[in-house]
């Protein structure tokens, strides 16, 4: 498909970047997902992702998670789309108390149980790892058990994974980013972005991510992300001169920044909102799921969650409550059968 050209190859290759965009969605199989399928919704990207003026719909989702919001850039007037456009927010006819959630849990938390179900997406890269050349000078290849490269002299080392079990964070809409211009920590993971929300705002809901973990190069001197200068013309290109000083000298020239010459490796994450590969609702995710104490929910802090949670006073009083319960329970049957009066025998 016309969409699917670029996007399924974003970052370089096939299910690289996003995790819920690859070229199994050209033809998928309703199991992967039931709006593209042609055994399901049998939708192409537009039925979506609508063309208004040359403006696409989608970037981020606006209804319920926030609605007055324009982007993540305040310029962009594209209409955004969300699943209870055309779901409303009291979806579940046959259950309605899954329609509880909806004011705090995102659609596609219960019914994309996993991304890269049929091609694996890339989950680790480590840039310092690249330059591996054989000797004719061409960049050394490995590939992996899912048929993907796990090294490329060009890129570095890369983890591969299938079925992944998204992670989960409270998401307003709305990325914070890290730019080039800001002091990091290297000591600490950087945020290449960062999901914003809470359980105190009420336009956030609890979102799947793919969080996308890196080894990226950052200057030492002046505590900076850097920017690689990969290929192109100029003798200085990482895939041409395969010099790392003389690679990011050039790209932080391009954007008109200094370079100090002293550059480390950092570990990076980046998040990308699971959207995308809805799987059939006999297939979303159940109860326990969540509600348990190793279930999905368990790292997402700040509320309590029952089944997953346990109150000392709450445990006390629903124990007390119990007590309490049994008491009255077997004092009533003792007081009947002490205060039962015994039956008179009819005469024959």
């Amino acid at each position: 498909m016309n969409c699917g050209a670029c996007h399924f190859y974003g970052g370089g290759g096939d299910g690289v970047k996003h995790g819920d965009l690859d070229s199994s969605l050209n033809d998928p199989p309703r199991s992967l997902d039931v709006h593209m399928s042609a055994d399901g919704g049998g939708m192409d990207c537009v039925r979506c992702h609508t063309t208004q003026a040359h403006r696409i719909a989608g970037r981020c989702y606006k209804t319920p998670a926030f609605t007055e919001r324009k982007s993540l850039i305040d310029d962009d007037q594209v209409h955004r789309i969300s699943c209870v456009s055309c779901h409303t927010e009291t979806p579940h006819v046959s259950n309605e108390k899954l329609d509880d959630h909806t004011d705090t849990v995102a659609c596609q938390t219960c019914h994309i149980p996993a991304f890269a179900r049929e091609n694996p997406t890339k989950m680790w890269w480590d840039w310092s790892k690249a330059g591996l050349l054989d000797e004719q000078g061409k960049p050394v290849v490995k590939k992996g058990d899912l048929g993907k490269d796990v090294y490329h002299g060009n890129k570095g080392e890369f983890v591969w994974e299938k079925n992944v079990v998204p992670e989960y964070f409270w998401f307003n809409g709305s990325l914070e980013y890290t730019l080039l211009t800001d002091t990091i920590n290297p000591r600490e993971k950087v945020y290449l972005n960062r999901v914003l929300g809470s359980m105190e705002n009420e336009r956030s809901r609890i979102y799947p991510f793919k969080v996308h973990r890196s080894m990226l190069p950052y200057d030492e001197k002046e505590m900076k992300m850097l920017s690689i200068n990969l290929a192109g013309n100029e003798e200085a290109a990482f895939w041409k001169s395969y010099d790392w000083e003389a690679a990011l000298q050039s790209g932080m020239r391009k954007h008109g920044m200094e370079y100090s010459g002293s550059h480390g490796f950092v570990e990076t994450l980046y998040h990308f909102p699971i959207t995308h590969m809805v799987a059939p609702k006999e297939e979303s995710l159940k109860c326990a799921d969540c509600h348990s104490h190793q279930g999905r929910l368990a790292a997402l802090g700040g509320f309590y969650m029952p089944g997953r949670d346990h109150s000392r006073i709450l445990d006390s009083v629903g124990g007390l409550l119990i007590l309490l319960s049994l008491i009255g329970v077997a004092g009533h049957g003792i007081l009947r059968r002490i205060l039962r009066k015994p039956r008179v025998q009819e005469e024959k």
